[in-house]
């Protein structure tokens, strides 16, 4: 094989593609995370049986646990 010869396939480009993004629930509209946590740092969430804590660190950073 001649090292000088083009590959038989053009090399990939590189420029990325934009990741298509997933579409919202409809009417869905994001729910501050203060209104839900009205000044606490910890809430507990029930939800079909189970229950949640959503907790909000020191970071601002949100933890959800079972």
């Amino acid at each position: 094989m001649n090292p000088r010869a083009l590959p038989p396939h053009p090399p990939p480009a590189t420029e990325a593609l934009p990741l298509a993004r997933a579409p919202a629930t409809a009417g869905a509209t994001p729910l501050p995370s203060d209104t839900l946590l009205q000044g606490r740092k910890s809430i507990e969430i029930s939800h079909n049986g189970a229950v949640y804590r959503l907790q909000s660190t020191r970071q601002g950073k949100l933890i959800l646990t079972k």
